[in-house]
Protein backbone atom coordinates (compact mmCIF):
# COMPACT_ATOMS: atom_id res chain seq x y z
CA UNK A 1 0.00 0.00 0.00
CA UNK A 2 1.37 2.95 -1.15
CA UNK A 3 0.06 5.57 1.54
CA UNK A 4 0.94 3.07 4.55
CA UNK A 5 2.42 4.68 6.99
CA UNK A 6 3.77 3.52 10.64
CA UNK A 7 4.62 5.08 13.10
CA UNK A 8 4.85 4.09 17.27
CA UNK A 9 2.00 3.88 19.30
CA UNK A 10 1.12 4.81 22.54
CA UNK A 11 -1.91 5.21 25.01
CA UNK A 12 -3.48 7.84 22.95
CA UNK A 13 -3.73 4.92 20.42
CA UNK A 14 -6.18 3.13 22.93
CA UNK A 15 -9.01 3.27 21.01
CA UNK A 16 -7.33 2.09 17.57
CA UNK A 17 -5.62 -0.68 19.59
CA UNK A 18 -8.44 -2.27 20.88
CA UNK A 19 -10.39 -2.54 17.50
CA UNK A 20 -7.52 -4.39 16.33
CA UNK A 21 -6.45 -6.51 19.04
CA UNK A 22 -9.70 -7.48 20.06
CA UNK A 23 -11.12 -9.29 17.54
CA UNK A 24 -8.00 -11.23 17.05
CA UNK A 25 -7.96 -12.06 20.87
CA UNK A 26 -11.38 -13.12 21.26
CA UNK A 27 -10.52 -15.30 18.21
CA UNK A 28 -8.50 -17.48 20.49
CA UNK A 29 -6.88 -19.22 16.86
CA UNK A 30 -3.54 -17.34 16.93
CA UNK A 31 -2.41 -15.69 20.12
CA UNK A 32 -2.14 -17.16 23.24
CA UNK A 33 -3.83 -14.66 24.69
CA UNK A 34 -7.13 -15.33 27.07
CA UNK A 35 -10.34 -14.58 24.64
CA UNK A 36 -12.42 -13.44 27.49
CA UNK A 37 -8.88 -10.35 28.24
CA UNK A 38 -10.60 -6.71 28.55
CA UNK A 39 -10.22 -3.83 26.69
CA UNK A 40 -7.84 -1.76 29.01
CA UNK A 41 -5.70 -5.39 29.81
CA UNK A 42 -5.15 -5.91 25.98
CA UNK A 43 -3.62 -2.53 25.25
CA UNK A 44 -1.83 -2.83 28.22
CA UNK A 45 -0.23 -6.11 27.29
CA UNK A 46 0.70 -4.75 23.61
CA UNK A 47 2.28 -1.46 25.12
CA UNK A 48 4.04 -3.13 28.22
CA UNK A 49 7.02 -1.16 29.00
CA UNK A 50 9.25 -3.95 27.88
CA UNK A 51 7.56 -3.62 23.75
CA UNK A 52 7.76 -0.85 21.97
CA UNK A 53 4.41 -0.65 19.44
CA UNK A 54 3.98 0.62 16.11
CA UNK A 55 1.01 1.43 14.29
CA UNK A 56 0.06 1.30 10.25
CA UNK A 57 -2.39 3.39 9.03
CA UNK A 58 -3.86 4.82 5.61
CA UNK A 59 -6.49 7.23 5.24
CA UNK A 60 -7.09 7.67 9.09
CA UNK A 61 -7.79 4.25 9.75
CA UNK A 62 -5.80 2.01 11.47
CA UNK A 63 -4.51 -1.05 9.67
CA UNK A 64 -2.40 -2.88 11.67
CA UNK A 65 -0.13 -2.57 14.61
CA UNK A 66 3.00 -4.92 15.45
CA UNK A 67 5.05 -4.54 18.89
CA UNK A 68 9.00 -5.77 19.12
CA UNK A 69 10.42 -6.38 22.22
CA UNK A 70 13.76 -8.51 23.66
CA UNK A 71 12.85 -12.31 22.65
CA UNK A 72 14.97 -13.23 26.48
CA UNK A 73 16.74 -11.35 28.67
CA UNK A 74 20.96 -11.16 29.58
CA UNK A 75 22.53 -13.56 27.34
CA UNK A 76 19.35 -13.82 25.02
CA UNK A 77 18.43 -10.10 24.89
CA UNK A 78 20.06 -9.71 21.35
CA UNK A 79 17.29 -11.62 19.44
CA UNK A 80 14.18 -9.72 19.37
CA UNK A 81 10.43 -10.84 19.15
CA UNK A 82 7.57 -9.61 17.34
CA UNK A 83 4.00 -9.96 17.57
CA UNK A 84 1.52 -8.39 14.14
CA UNK A 85 -2.46 -7.63 13.99
CA UNK A 86 -3.86 -6.72 10.01
CA UNK A 87 -7.30 -5.53 10.16
CA UNK A 88 -9.37 -7.87 8.35
CA UNK A 89 -10.27 -5.33 5.70
CA UNK A 90 -6.75 -5.12 5.13
CA UNK A 91 -5.38 -8.88 4.69
CA UNK A 92 -4.20 -9.69 1.12
CA UNK A 93 -3.19 -5.84 1.02
CA UNK A 94 0.61 -5.99 1.73
CA UNK A 95 0.15 -4.42 5.47
CA UNK A 96 1.51 -7.71 6.97
CA UNK A 97 4.87 -7.26 4.56
CA UNK A 98 5.29 -3.90 5.13
CA UNK A 99 5.07 -3.62 9.21
CA UNK A 100 7.59 -7.50 8.64
CA UNK A 101 9.65 -5.14 6.98
CA UNK A 102 9.40 -2.22 9.17
CA UNK A 103 10.08 -4.53 12.18
CA UNK A 104 13.29 -6.04 10.53
CA UNK A 105 14.71 -2.38 9.79
CA UNK A 106 13.71 -1.47 13.72
CA UNK A 107 15.24 -4.48 15.20
CA UNK A 108 18.67 -3.77 13.07
CA UNK A 109 18.33 -0.32 14.61
CA UNK A 110 17.53 -1.36 17.60
CA UNK A 111 21.30 -3.55 17.76
CA UNK A 112 19.21 -6.84 17.39
CA UNK A 113 21.15 -9.63 15.81
CA UNK A 114 18.16 -12.20 15.17
CA UNK A 115 14.31 -12.45 15.26
CA UNK A 116 12.67 -15.18 16.29
CA UNK A 117 8.87 -15.92 16.59
CA UNK A 118 8.20 -18.40 19.79
CA UNK A 119 4.63 -19.67 19.06
CA UNK A 120 3.50 -19.64 15.48
CA UNK A 121 0.36 -21.47 15.27
CA UNK A 122 0.43 -24.10 12.60
CA UNK A 123 -2.93 -23.29 11.54
CA UNK A 124 -1.70 -19.53 10.67
CA UNK A 125 -0.47 -20.58 6.74
CA UNK A 126 -0.83 -17.22 6.02
CA UNK A 127 1.80 -15.62 8.26
CA UNK A 128 4.13 -18.70 8.10
CA UNK A 129 4.03 -18.33 4.50
CA UNK A 130 4.66 -14.10 5.13
CA UNK A 131 7.60 -15.17 7.32
CA UNK A 132 8.96 -17.80 5.57
CA UNK A 133 9.03 -15.95 2.12
CA UNK A 134 10.89 -13.32 4.09
CA UNK A 135 13.90 -15.84 5.18
CA UNK A 136 12.84 -17.64 8.68
CA UNK A 137 13.12 -20.86 8.73
CA UNK A 138 11.16 -23.00 11.40
CA UNK A 139 13.69 -24.19 13.86
CA UNK A 140 11.40 -26.01 16.07
CA UNK A 141 8.10 -27.62 15.89
CA UNK A 142 6.08 -27.93 19.22
CA UNK A 143 3.38 -30.77 18.91
CA UNK A 144 -0.25 -30.45 19.64
CA UNK A 145 1.15 -27.19 21.85
CA UNK A 146 -2.01 -24.92 21.06
CA UNK A 147 -5.70 -25.90 21.99
CA UNK A 148 -7.20 -23.98 18.30
CA UNK A 149 -11.15 -23.38 18.99
CA UNK A 150 -12.11 -25.27 16.28
CA UNK A 151 -9.41 -27.41 15.21
CA UNK A 152 -8.70 -29.27 18.61
CA UNK A 153 -4.54 -29.70 19.68
CA UNK A 154 -2.40 -27.70 16.63
CA UNK A 155 1.13 -28.09 16.47
CA UNK A 156 3.48 -24.40 17.39
CA UNK A 157 6.27 -23.85 15.58
CA UNK A 158 10.05 -21.67 16.38
CA UNK A 159 10.49 -19.35 13.47
CA UNK A 160 13.95 -17.57 13.21
CA UNK A 161 16.47 -15.08 10.96
CA UNK A 162 19.17 -13.75 11.62
CA UNK A 163 19.64 -9.99 11.13
CA UNK A 164 23.45 -9.89 10.33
Amino acid sequence: MSDLTIRRADSHDATALEDLLLPVFRAGDTYTIDPDISAGDAVAYWLAPEKTAFLAEAGGRALGTYYIRPNQAGGGAHVCNCGYITAPEARGRGVARAMLAHSLDEARAQGYRAMQYNFVVSTNTRAIDTWTRAGFETVGRLPAAFHHPTQGYVDALVMFRSLV
